[in-house]
């Protein structure tokens, strides 16, 4: 199977992630996700008051370095580790 098919693999699993994650770990999740679907930060960062989208944007953010491969090779491993942690 290839990477990119994978990544969508995982992507799917994602969704069936507990409540209990945390908004960290979604967060980390959202920032690689966007990194590999869409590649660096596209959009100017939501204001002060917009709290939920700038923390999303700033996850998105704090990636943007990485190649598109990158990540979404650490997107299946962060998923892998969350479903781990899920099931134990």
């Amino acid at each position: 199977m290839g990477l990119k098919e994978d990544f969508e693999e995982h992507a799917e699993k994602a969704k069936t992630l507990p409540e209990s994650t945390t908004n960290e770990d979604k967060l980390i999740l959202y920032g690689l996700f966007k990194q590999a679907t869409v590649g660096p930060v596209n959009t100017s960062r939501p204001g002060m008051f917009n709290m939920r989208d700038r923390a999303k944007w700033d996850a998105w953010k704090a990636v943007e370095a990485k190649s598109k491969d990158e990540a979404m090779n650490d997107y299946i491993t962060k998923v892998k580790q969350l479903l781990e942690a899920a099931a134990a």
